[in-house]
């Protein structure tokens, strides 16, 4: 799972401008957005330079016992 909704949200950035910067469909990172499909580690750290946060930021840490 990731965050990156809650991050673009935050900056006020849309969909559209990050799938242009990230080279990728619009429906592609809508998939990401929605949590239908992860990134490959090579555009997550993209998404991070690119949105100037780190790749932790990004990621959502599993709960412990779960």
């Amino acid at each position: 799972m990731n965050r990156i909704k809650e991050v673009l949200e935050s900056k006020g950035i849309k969909q559209t401008w990050l799938a242009e910067k990230l080279g990728k469909s619009y429906n592609m990172v809508n998939s990401y957005v929605q949590n239908r499909r992860q990134p490959s580690l090579e555009d997550l750290f993209s998404i991070a330079e690119i949105l100037e946060v780190s790749v932790k930021d990004l990621l959502i840490e599993k709960k412990e016992g779960k």
